[in-house]
């Protein structure tokens, strides 16, 4: 059997009473837990229940076409009004 990697960017966001996690690149594949640490261990297994039933039906794994960067941005503030700058690096 091929064994092929998979790389999925997953978000876990704060949600009342706990937090809500899920993989936008995976419609449906979301999970919520009490702590970050579970839902971290349950957005791994809604991962994985995900990925056997594309292959159970023959379905494509879906692929993450997202390019994601972080970019600093320095807020002043000023009497007058803010003043954002977007740093330039060489």
């Amino acid at each position: 059997m091929d064994k092929k990697i998979y790389t999925f960017r997953a978000m876990i966001e704060p949600d009342e009473p706990g937090y809500h996690g899920y993989v936008p690149a995976l419609p449906g594949c979301h999970t919520c837990g009490d702590t970050v640490e579970e839902t971290k261990e349950n957005l791994k297994d809604a991962l994985v229940g995900y990925l056997e039933v594309c292959l159970k039906h023959g379905d494509p794994i879906p692929h993450n076409d997202i390019f994601e960067f972080t970019q600093p941005v320095l807020v002043e503030k000023l009497k007058t009004k803010p003043k954002v700058k977007i740093p330039v690096y060489a």
